[in-house]
């Protein structure tokens, strides 16, 4: 990383970038998108840096895995321009996002334990011998009075592609088999946890592709990973960003 700068040290675009494995666009990139503060310039006009913008760039590139591009950036611009509240409440609308996705996953851990306790299709099953192929099932109205909702409801799913019954080739009534029932059961759970049908569909998708609950087991195993990684990169962010909010108030007094 090479030695510590004093206050009078300049860098040139080359030295920091560096520093930190960038190319010299990219850190020009940054001070134009105010993630840097403005650069100092030599007689000539050359872009001069000094220990302030070592510690913003440093700050930005910890924020990056905990925040994202785009909030990180918004942060670094706050900060740069005296906005700190404007900063720590994007900090922590970031942290309630986090916060959101744990909840999302305890939901989804919570429906996949409850289909695995046992989502056998109960009253109003067709047996093998009703007019369904030879296939069991389970009728709309009584699908929607074990769940405790209309069956306006369940057509609903269906249009926004989280259920897939079949047609009765006798009757034209809608027949929910044992995957049908397991996908609504679980769009059942997610949105009395508070989740919109575009948020369900994908996670049923990947129940559907899995051809049942158990296979989701390493997905759910990683997913807390990423959430804890993410967790962590936080921490870490604002260790750099409370560095640099130290850096900027020396550099001001």
């Amino acid at each position: 990383m090479g030695r510590n700068l004093q206050g009078g040290d300049r860098l040139r675009p080359v030295d920091l970038a560096r520093r930190h494995g960038l190319s010299t666009q990219a850190v020009r990139n940054y001070e134009e998108a105010g993630i840097l503060p403005p650069a100092g310039r030599t007689p000539h006009g050359y872009r001069t840096y000094t220990a302030l913008h070592v510690g913003a760039l440093g700050a930005f590139l910890a924020l990056l895995p905990g925040h994202g591009h785009r909030t990180a950036a918004s942060i670094m611009r706050a900060v740069n321009e005296d906005a700190e509240e404007e900063a720590f409440r994007q900090i922590d609308e970031s942290h309630a996002r986090l916060l959101d996705d744990r909840r999302t996953l305890r939901a989804v851990e919570d429906a996949l334990r409850s289909l695995e306790a046992g989502a056998a299709p109960g009253p109003g099953a067709v047996s093998g011998s009703s007019a369904v192929s030879g296939l069991g099932g389970m009728f709309i109205g009584p699908l929607a009075r074990r769940l405790g909702i209309r069956p306006a409801t369940l057509r609903k799913w269906e249009r926004a592609g989280l259920v897939h019954p079949r047609r009765d080739p006798s009757t034209g009534y809608r027949v929910y088999d044992d995957a049908a029932v397991r996908d609504a059961l679980l769009a059942h759970q997610l949105r009395r946890g508070g989740y919109l049908l575009e948020q369900i569909a994908p996670l049923i998708g990947e129940v559907r592709a899995a051809g049942g609950v158990e296979p989701l087991e390493a997905a759910l195993r990683d997913w807390h990973g990423r959430l804890s990684a993410r967790a962590r990169a936080m921490l870490t962010g604002a260790a750099a960003l409370e560095a640099y909010l130290s850096e900027r108030a020396a550099h001001s007094s």
